[in-house]
């Protein structure tokens, strides 16, 4: 197959896998970051608003807590249900018909009288704006292996800044036109990405030669297949888990006794958790050099230390802000971490599977994002800002935990099984590690071609060292 060229707007390539050219320009590159951004910030208005939107639909605390609930499991039913269909289908047109989707359901949110729409049209965008999830395997695709950390990361920027900026800006619009306005807005936002999308973006089909039920049993059986995916699948529901935490309780923490913050102002901790999200671009960089590794276990640790700043937050006054402020900071930080490192070690286990690998994925982690966020309704009730603290620092110390037992796994000499190769991020193509490969070639190829893909994994699973 000959390498892969990037095409032009009207032309349609077949992709081969792993066959970046790294002429995937900055800004073309800047557009699927906004456009990740955009998609997933719908999911994510209502959090600073919760208590708003419960006072004008007259919903209890527990149901309002609900619509971040409901959005992560459509978002969640998204990546299982549509995402693995960028393997199938070609590309650029998913993401467009994703981006005009999401714009419809917007307006049903925005226009809910009651507690029932507002929660279906909530489902319903966190379901078609898995677009993001379809453009981030579609730049890791168009970029050059040895980049493909660095553009990973950062897409990931821009969606982890929509996730966050998405509480400033429908915190600053419910001030000036009531909470619908932000949803009005990202509507007309979405389908202005939409026309940009169609627009700059190359066509580009990857043929998974599977119907579609096949395609998404082929999914679900990479968990069987991919001990890999499975660990980062674990660590990055666990850390997501604790990310909903935070931002499901803090805008009752904010509004509560102890600041008395408008929604404006709570949602100005977005730009806060922001200054997190620039990790992902240095998070990337690491990675390709082959420290990919050093850099979860660093994530799993910060995240378990900021839980320690969150709950000296909780009491009040501009020291407990300070502490708050700070602990914000380093959840998003090692958060972020934690997630593109994931992404880098799961993108290079088979390429040729991307869409799917990152489906299972990101539904794990959504998962995990929408069992946190139902668990902190109910925490919240119970024990208040400690009991949610306790909650997040438990599944910190779960992910720390599942990193450490994960690395004592992978000590030398153990591989793990399928597929008669060593598992990404074990080694697999370390220039340190290629005499042992060598000479295991004919064994790696037989088994490969047994399995229908290449020998040895792809050429980025060199930069995924065992350090």
């Amino acid at each position: 197959m000959e390498p892969e060229q990037t095409p032009g707007p009207e032309q349609r390539s077949t992709a081969e896998p792993d066959a970046g050219t790294g002429r995937l320009g900055r800004g073309t590159l800047l557009l699927m970051s906004v456009a990740t951004g955009l998609s997933v910030a719908g999911n994510y208005f209502a959090q600073p608003l919760l208590d708003v939107i419960g006072r004008d639909l007259r919903l209890s605390a527990s149901t309002a807590a609900l619509v971040v609930t409901v959005a992560q499991v459509g978002y969640g039913l998204g990546l299982l249900l549509l995402v693995p269909l960028g393997d199938l289908l070609e590309r650029r047109r998913l993401a467009v018909t994703l981006c005009v989707a999401t714009a419809g359901f917007l307006t049903v949110t925005a226009s809910a009288p009651n507690a029932a729409l507002l929660l279906a049209g909530t489902a319903l965008t966190g379901l078609a704006s898995v677009a993001a999830q379809v453009l981030v395997p579609y730049a890791a695709t168009l970029s050059a292996p040895a980049e493909r950390g660095r553009t990973v990361g950062t897409v990931m920027t821009g969606l982890l800044l929509g996730i966050l900026l998405a509480r400033t800006a429908s915190g600053m619009l419910a001030e000036l036109g009531g909470w619908r306005t932000v949803y009005w807005v990202n509507a007309a936002l979405m389908l202005l990405v939409a026309v940009l999308l169609r627009l700059r973006l190359p066509a580009l089909r990857t043929t998974a030669g599977l119907r579609y039920p096949a395609l998404l049993r082929s999914t679900l059986a990479l968990f069987v297949q991919e001990p890999v995916l499975r660990w980062r699948a674990a660590i990055g529901a666990l850390a997501f888990a604790g990310f909903s935490v935070l931002w499901t309780a803090v805008a009752f923490l904010m509004s509560g006794p102890a600041y008395g913050w408008q929604e404006s102002a709570i949602g100005l901790l977005g730009l806060v958790g922001a200054a997190g999200s620039l990790s992902a671009s240095a998070a990337g960089r690491l990675a390709d050099r082959g420290l990919v590794h050093r850099v979860t276990g660093a994530g799993a640790f910060l995240l378990l230390g900021s839980w320690g700043l969150l709950a000296a937050g909780g009491a009040g006054g501009a020291w407990a802000l300070a502490a708050l402020l700070v602990g914000v900071i380093v959840l998003d930080l090692a958060v972020q971490a934690l997630h593109v490192s994931n992404q880098n070690v799961v993108y290079a286990v088979r390429p040729e599977a991307r869409n799917r690998l990152n489906s299972a994925y990101m539904a794990s982690y959504f998962a995990g994002g929408a069992v946190g966020s139902a668990l902190t309704s109910v925490v919240w009730s119970a024990a208040g800002w400690g009991g949610v603290c306790v909650l997040g620092a438990a599944l910190a110390a779960a992910v720390a935990a599942v990193w450490l037992v994960d690395r004592l796994r992978r000590r030398p000499g153990r591989h793990d099984g399928g597929a008669g190769r060593p598992a990404a991020g074990d080694g697999a193509g370390d220039p340190s590690a290629q005499p042992a490969q060598s000479s295991n070639s004919s064994s790696s190829a037989l088994s490969s071609s047994s399995e229908g893909r290449p020998a040895g994994g792809s050429p980025s699973a060199a930069r995924i060292a065992s350090r």
